[in-house]
């Protein structure tokens, strides 16, 4: 592996760690030229999902795509990238596991969403409203329904809590 930083090809791992399902493969690593560390993923090279897109057309299914989205959608908010890895994997090994061939890219978006819905609300947001094209702003508060609604109970059942102490 070339260190990003100074290029250099000798470095030693310093942590390996595998993902629940097994499919990635994180390692921390230490270049021992300038002592700089950085971390790299392996995964399974070759992947023969194809991913049907909205306009009908197919490309093979990218876990980095699903990542960058949920990056974009975290943006300025407080969720780990490594947090969102995992729902990344997470959306990858649902997709191995239910389909061989072609996926829906619906399917996916679906999944990344719930994913994040139970990260960061505001990021969930952000991705719904790229993901779904929301036509108007009432599908949007049609989208924003249910967040709004389990808001409100969570805080009604927080105020019920404090009227008994």
């Amino acid at each position: 592996m070339r260190c990003p930083f100074c290029k250099a090809l000798e470095d030693k791992v310093v942590d390996s760690r595998m993902s629940e399902d097994g499919l990635v493969i994180r390692r921390r690593r230490e270049c021992l030229s300038c002592a700089r560390r950085y971390t790299t993923v392996e995964t399974v090279k070759e992947i023969r999902v194809r991913v049907i897109k909205k306009d009908g057309s197919r490309e093979p299914f990218e876990r980095r795509k699903i990542l960058d989205g949920l990056i974009a959608a975290c943006y300025k908010r407080a969720v780990p990238v490594g947090t969102l890895e995992d729902i990344a994997a997470k959306v990858e090994r649902e997709v191995l596991e239910n389909f061989d061939r072609e996926v829906p890219s619906n399917y996916i978006g679906e999944l990344a969403m719930k994913g994040l819905r139970e990260v960061d609300n505001v990021a969930y947001v952000r991705f719904a409203s790229v993901y779904r094209e929301f036509k108007d702003a009432g599908e949007f508060l049609d989208a924003l329904r249910p967040l709004l609604e389990s808001g409100r109970a969570a805080k009604t059942g927080d105020d019920q809590g404090k009227a008994g102490s």
